[in-house]
């Protein structure tokens, strides 16, 4: 699952003066009808808006930058490129592409200076983030739009581990150039893999001269902290108006109402939370989550994507060092008023709730945050260090890698390893970026649990070159979720997202399932499936199983469960490679290529799908080396024919993975 990300859209003021209206006097396009791109139904939705963006642009805007977003990286470099956009004399706004017509694009060339900028990340396998799909669509589709005298440029997000590197980038400046619009400057690649911030670091650098050649203008040079956002404290406030975690309605928590997605997620109860493995350091866990009334459907293969709220121990300590009552009641509001993201994250909300439940503290910031930081630092040779971290300098770059990201120092050990560094609180959570829903391949089949989801996870916890205990957010979270918790029922907000990870449509196919450590979670719910499927007389191709775990007696997960499916004839073929229980290393691929033969006839004469699940760095690139060697010796090919071989069984969907680095 590569670049991922949940977005903040902007909050519609919970305390709202009678006679104001719900959107500013912006000559807007209000639509009560949105049609969804590609579907033939007609969805009615109560205050989904599409803005038409040229409007927004008679406000004195000249630059637009649509992100497409999984995880919040995109979103957060549009942020800064139209904050950017003012230190060079323009005007900037960024801007999510589902809530926008973009049949207007070409209208943008009505505005002189006008330049639209799209950060674009891929998302799974060379697919679109969910808020760039209908525009994707639309670049599809519309082979007759002229977009000529549109200026633009694109920086792709992605992760070189992945087939598709950042496919969904390159498809958007390959399409709006075939669309006659006039690329500015050179597609940018962000490579997550390796050092994303400073990819975008040095792209943005060359880009602004660019910028200013291209339309005359001078840089301002003025390289001060600009604030977005404005500190409203509320003194005296119904605290039924106070955000309290929710994602968006305020009280959508007490008051649930479907549908359920990413903006309404349900509050599912937590029915089992029990440990996985017999031994060892890890802690592998099983979770089951209630969804019965909520209207959920799910498919083998979805996601479900939970909202975990960060360690109370954290937030208690960043508002010690900064010494701050965080439980002060706040809105931070736009300074642009014509701007449609009033706030951040949900406001009016207290420090707390901001810390706990909307802002990620435990990444490395990025080179941005520690820039506008800067100016608070007593210390000038802090002052020094943060500026030139946040350079493009080899110095500065070198100093980050090492100082930041390789001693994975998150916001309270910088502020604790820095104490002349005291910001005020409400400008560190202007910058933090929002904290994101975290995704989880389901562990089970809706044929046998229509009203359970069930989830398979390992605990993160490491300690830094700092002698910090790093701990994961969501698992961690997740770990503490117990079944009653003080005579409570625990539950986690969650929604599912959709997957191409999906079971032959024919049962009679065969099926190779190849999934080493957590990476079996999609596969039990595959294995559930077809034994549903046997079980109504269906019948039911060979359903092959490649395990990897370290030691037998530790982390084989699901054994039970798997031993009792190849018993009853519903996994044909069980096999299990225990990485550390003899002296050589042995993994899924030496077990897939001991079966070779056998793998050869499944998939070459039985049409076999293959699906992979796991680790992209090393096990999926491994396990696809091992079905070119097949196809070598048993399709008598060479290398690059049976690389050829492979990419056209991922074409027609027969070769599927579920992968993350």
């Amino acid at each position: 699952m590569a670049d991922m990300d949940a977005e903040s859209v902007g909050y519609t003021e919970a305390v709202m003066d009678e006679e104001e209206p719900l959107f500013s006097n912006l000559d807007i396009f209000l639509f009560s009808l949105v049609v969804g791109l590609g579907h033939d139904t007609l969805v009615v939705h109560p205050l989904h808006y599409a803005f038409c963006f040229c409007s927004y642009f008679h406000q004195g805007k000249n630059i637009i930058v649509f992100y497409g977003s999984q995880t919040g990286t995109a979103e957060e470099f549009a942020n800064r490129l139209s904050k950017d956009a003012q230190r060079y004399g323009m005007k900037g706004m960024a801007a999510d592409p589902e809530e926008y017509d973009m049949g207007e694009l070409s209208r943008l060339s009505e505005i002189s200076n006008s330049l639209a900028i799209f950060c674009m990340a891929t998302y799974g396998e060379g697919d679109p983030t969910d808020n760039a799909q209908d525009f994707y669509d639309w670049l599809q589709e519309n082979d007759d739009e002229d977009l000529s005298g549109l200026n633009y440029t694109v920086f792709a997000l992605g992760n070189k581990t992945y087939e598709h590197y950042n496919a969904m980038g390159k498809y958007v400046d390959k399409r709006l150039e075939e669309m006659g619009a006039k690329r500015i400057f050179d597609l940018g690649l962000g490579d997550d893999d390796g050092n994303l911030e400073e990819d975008f670091v040095s792209w943005r650098e060359q880009f602004w001269p660019a910028v200013c050649e291209h339309f005359g203008v001078e840089a301002l040079g003025d390289d001060s902290s600009i604030r977005q956002y404005e500190l409203q404290e509320h003194t005296d406030i119904n605290m039924n108006k106070v955000y309290t975690g929710e994602i968006g309605r305020l009280k959508s928590f007490e008051n649930q109402k479907p549908p359920f997605d990413s903006k309404n997620p349900f509050l599912a109860p937590v029915t089992v939370n029990r440990k996985l493995n017999k031994a060892g350091e890890r802690h592998l866990m099983h979770l089951e989550l209630d969804i019965t009334g909520s209207k959920i459907r799910y498919e083998s293969g979805d996601h479900v994507a939970v909202f975990p709220t960060n360690d109370s121990t954290l937030v208690n300590k960043l508002g010690q060092v900064l010494g701050v009552d965080l439980d002060v009641v706040i809105s931070l509001n736009n300074l642009d008023e014509e701007s449609n993201k009033k706030h951040p994250f949900p406001c009016p909300t207290t420090y707390r709730t901001a810390l706990t439940h909307y802002l990620d503290i435990t990444n490395p910031p990025r080179t941005n945050v520690l820039y506008e930081l800067a100016q608070y630092a007593s210390d000038p040779k802090d002052q020094e260090n943060m500026r030139k971290m946040a350079s493009s300098s080899p110095e500065g770059k070198s100093l980050y890698q090492s100082w930041v990201l390789d001693a994975c120092r998150n916001i309270l050990a910088i502020l604790e390893d820095m104490p002349s560094l005291r910001p005020p609180i409400d400008h560190l959570c202007e910058l933090l970026p929002r904290l994101q829903a975290r995704y989880y391949s389901i562990a089970s089949s809706s044929k046998v649990h229509p009203n359970s989801i069930h989830i398979c996870a390992v605990v993160v916890e490491y300690k830094t070159k700092t002698g910090r205990a790093n701990k994961g957010v969501a698992t961690n979270w997740l770990k503490n979720k117990l079944v009653t918790d003080n005579g409570h029922k625990s539950s986690v907000p969650m929604y599912i997202r959709k997957s191409q990870f999906r079971l032959p449509f024919k049962p009679t196919n065969p099926v190779i399932m190849i999934g080493p450590g957590t990476g079996i979670a999609p596969f039990m719910g595959f294995i559930q499936e077809r034994g549903w499927l046997k079980q109504q007389g269906k019948e039911v191709g060979e359903t092959v199983m490649y395990f990897g775990c370290r030691h037998k007696n530790e982390d084989y997960l699901y054994q039970e469960e798997l031993e009792e499916a190849e018993g009853s004839g519903v996994l044909t073929q069980l096999h299990v490679a225990f990485s550390r229980d003899q002296e050589h290393k042995v993994y899924v691929q030496h077990l897939i290529k001991q079966n070779k033969e056998n793998i050869w006839k499944l998939v070459h004469t039985d049409s076999a799908h293959i699906y992979v699940c796991g680790d992209a760095r090393n096990m999926a690139k491994d396990v696809q080396t091992a079905f070119y060697e097949i196809a070598e010796e048993f399709g008598g090919m060479t290398r690059t024919q049976a690389t050829e071989y492979v990419k056209k069984l991922m074409t027609k969907g027969r070769y599927s993975q579920d992968v993350w680095s």
